[in-house]
């Protein structure tokens, strides 16, 4: 994922989250809060689920926020 601020300082700093989750999601995926990137903790499991869907959401220094969905 990725964001970008065009402040200067600490408010052009952005950091990601992840705001929905299921359980199971948050098992298997972790988002990096520096970079955005997102990978498997564990290997995906068909029978487990055929897809995911995250919420994550990008906050800057300043307070401002958006998020975006990853399917």
């Amino acid at each position: 994922v990725a964001a970008t601020d065009n402040d200067e300082g600490l408010n052009g700093h952005v950091k990601f989250s992840l705001k929905k989750v299921s359980d199971i999601a948050s098992d298997i995926f972790h988002l990096d809060s520096e970079t955005g990137v997102i990978t498997l903790l564990r290997s995906l499991d068909y029978e487990e689920g055929d897809s995911y869907e995250l919420e994550v959401q990008v906050r800057d220094g300043g307070g401002l926020s958006d998020a975006a969905k990853v399917a």
